[in-house]
């Protein structure tokens, strides 16, 4: 009986890790590179609609023809709480309930939980956002001690769709690596936001203390939103937070995260990486005043074929 049981929880996980396997970024027609832009209006202004003809892509530095510009409408947004963070930020789930039915029927999300090394779904992607909000609970705190950066690799694995539609991830951590340490960083956050980076994720994320003791020593924390503030602005995101303390509330970062996926553009553009493929600097610009972009500052270029 338990050999059969085994069995089938392994068919279940192969089926749903091959049903949601995502393909890289360069996977946007030959010699394609999909990215997410997101246009940020003056002093927290709504920015204007934006035009193809207003943008300038530049890659290593030299400009770029733009082979297509778009509004960004659907969005898988996976949420990923760090399991070791302290019991009190259940306190915060009305803000992020709210969030989540904010969002428009065509954002589906998904619930998953940072525990030793792996990310746990409490909810599949839905765009039936009370049921997603249903998927919250008390972290487990003390006993989930390990990387969030592993856990954030094993969930970029799983993200449904491809560099046509956004990818985001909204991770919920105090950054503090328990597996490998923060000294001066966490080996596995280079690891994670290239990974994102040729998938086309962008990694916002939120600090909250964890509930162990050293989590709550001041190097410690710091060191940990240095890791998630990397993460979040190599991928083309932000990280919030609010000194090395947990947030009165999560509602301000909530809002102006839902007006930052209001106004996210897909662009596309054409290059090669050579033989093997890599990575290449790039800029979005426009000359349209009051407005500026929040992208990835590199992207993957596909091997030629």
């Amino acid at each position: 009986m338990l050999r059969r049981g085994c069995f089938t929880l392994a068919i279940g996980a192969f089926a749903f890790l091959s049903t949601f396997q995502a393909p890289s970024a360069s996977a946007a027609g030959p010699g394609g590179v999909t990215m997410t832009v997101t246009a940020l209006g003056k002093k927290d202004a709504p920015p204007p609609a934006i035009n193809k003809e207003d943008v300038q892509l530049f890659v290593n530095k030299e400009r770029t023809q733009i082979a297509n510009w778009r509004r960004g409408e659907k969005l898988y947004l996976a949420v990923l709480i760090d399991d070791s963070l302290d019991t009190e930020v259940a306190s915060q789930w009305n803000d992020l309930k709210e969030f989540f039915n904010a969002q428009p029927e065509t954002t589906y999300i998904s619930v998953s939980y940072a525990r030793n090394g792996a990310a746990l779904v409490a909810q599949d992607f839905t765009n039936n956002h009370e049921l997603a909000a249903k998927a919250l609970r008390i972290p487990i705190g003390p006993g989930a001690f390990s990387s969030p950066y592993l856990s954030l690799l094993d969930l970029v694995k799983r993200l449904p769709a491809g560099p046509t539609e956004r990818r985001s991830i909204l991770l919920l951590s105090s950054g503090i690596d328990y597996f490998h340490g923060n000294f001066p960083e966490s080996p596995d956050v280079q690891s994670a936001f290239e990974r994102a980076q040729k998938e086309n994720i962008n990694v916002w994320s939120l600090y909250y203390p964890d509930a162990g003791h050293l989590g709550h020593r001041w190097f410690r924390a710091f060191r940990g939103q240095n890791d998630l503030s990397r993460l979040a602005e190599s991928t083309g995101a932000e990280s919030y937070y609010l000194g090395t303390n947990e947030p009165v509330t999560f509602k301000p970062y909530l809002d102006e995260l839902s007006t930052h996926f209001r106004n996210q553009y897909l662009l596309t553009f054409r290059g090669s990486g050579g033989s093997k493929g890599r990575f290449q600097r790039i800029h979005v610009g426009t000359e349209t005043p009051g407005l500026q972009f929040l992208h990835a500052p590199q992207a993957f270029l596909p091997a030629a074929k």
